[in-house]
């Protein structure tokens, strides 16, 4: 497929100026209607989604970013041949494809490919292209089964079968991209996956830069033994019922039908706002990150059902990175907030097993969310952590860590 070359530079006032079927204006009008006396009539006001829906509202968060970009649907096929995996197995043999965007950079500028996370999506990294571009060729995609990408069903009956899910399709895209020695960054779940995949495939990677990564701890954490007892009361066995039976967030937001925009956008204010740990957003942010969000959330659920494979209740994983580490073969750079809810002392203990180079950096001022929250502080992390992969100012020491930021 020929991708559309998109130049966020031009089209930044026009998609402002198009009127936005977003879920702000869906969430205002199922509000209004809700304090009517009739609760049917916002009941029809049903906010539709669908892979349409995703990109549009990915083109309208992109607006915010100045860096011109391609964005583009990689055909990954049906499966490699010989695949055993389910999510190959479709009855159809339609091909899957991965949402890409690619951002414009300076010839032989390293390339940095960036994974979300749970829930997330390639969009929510809105605050860092366009620093990160003036170094990287920046390449963002969604998961498969996540965002702007397929979802087919979603199939996969172990942790083995849900890894290679994500590990295999991001190899097929690789492929179909011809990228090789890229430096790879994933945040939270997409650390955890980013990681599988350098295990797998080293060779391709040059970096590897774990933002806040998920299933790092074993059940040696401290935090293991709390959750268990808490797993033991009423409470807690309701909750692990519920995990197992991988009841995920995605499916409240789309059970509660036109209330569901209403519910995100409530989020995105706290989380991002009135409780943000770092910078806030802006008016313009918000209400183009909640439309966003809303409409990842409410699409067909797909790779959010790996949950209960890839982890226990608790979000301790199954097939932790740490018992793998002194396997690892590419040197890695994690980065943490300060506030941030997992724990950088499981990446202090794989260090401790890792043959390779390793450094731990924390951002002040800044949780789970730290390129959001502290975006400076994570692109300053950033550009540290690929030292080597760029041309050092000759004036500046050049294995100093920023100011502000912290070696653990």
């Amino acid at each position: 497929m020929n991708p559309a070359r998109i130049r966020c530079s031009k089209m930044a006032e026009e998609i402002r100026n198009t009127e936005v079927r977003s879920t702000v204006t869906a969430t205002a009008t199922a509000t209004a209607t809700a304090k009517s006396s009739s609760l049917w009539p916002s009941v029809l006001r049903w906010i539709p989604t669908s892979t349409d829906h995703i990109i549009a509202a990915e083109k309208r968060l992109l607006s915010l970013v100045k860096t011109p970009y391609v964005q583009e649907k990689v055909d990954i096929g049906s499966g490699p041949p010989g695949s055993k995996i389910r999510w190959f197995r479709s009855k159809s043999n339609e091909s899957r494809f991965i949402n890409t965007v690619t951002f414009d950079a300076k010839e032989g500028s390293p390339t940095l490919v960036m994974v979300h996370g749970y829930g997330a999506s390639q969009g929510f990294f809105f605050r860092n292209f366009d620093a990160l571009a003036k170094h990287f060729r920046v390449i963002a995609i969604d998961q498969l089964g996540w965002g702007g990408s397929s979802r087919p069903d979603f199939t996969c009956k172990s942790t083995e079968e849900t890894e290679t899910w994500f590990i295999d399709s991001f190899e097929e895209w690789r492929k179909a991209k011809n990228l090789s020695n890229f430096i790879l960054l994933g945040h939270s779940f997409g650390g955890y996956v980013a990681a599988k995949y350098a295990l797998k495939h080293p060779e391709h990677v040059q970096h590897l830069i774990l933002v806040g990564p998920a299933g790092v701890s074993s059940d040696s954490d401290p935090k293991y033994e709390t959750l268990s007892r808490f797993r033991a009361t009423w409470k807690g066995a309701i909750l692990n019922h519920l995990w197992e039976s991988n009841f995920t967030p995605m499916k409240v937001v789309r059970g509660l039908g036109p209330w569901g925009p209403n519910i995100v956008r409530k989020y995105t204010s706290a989380r991002f706002g009135t409780y943000a740990t770092g910078d806030t957003l802006t008016e313009d942010e918000s209400r183009l990150l909640t439309d966003y969000v809303y409409h990842t959330l409410a699409a067909k659920g797909s790779g959010e059902l790996c949950l209960k494979y890839i982890f226990s209740f608790g979000a301790f994983a199954r097939m932790p990175l740490l018992n793998s580490a002194s396997e690892w073969k590419v040197p890695t750079t994690f980065i943490y907030g300060f506030q941030d809810w997992m724990n950088y002392e499981a990446a202090m203990e794989a260090r401790k097993q890792m043959k390779v180079p390793c450094e731990i950096i924390r951002v002040p001022q800044a949780g789970h969310f730290v390129f959001i929250d502290n975006s400076n502080g994570f692109h300053s992390a950033v550009l540290h952590a690929c030292r080597k992969f760029l041309s050092p100012d000759p004036d500046s020491d050049f294995d100093s860590l920023p100011e502000g930021l912290t070696s653990a």
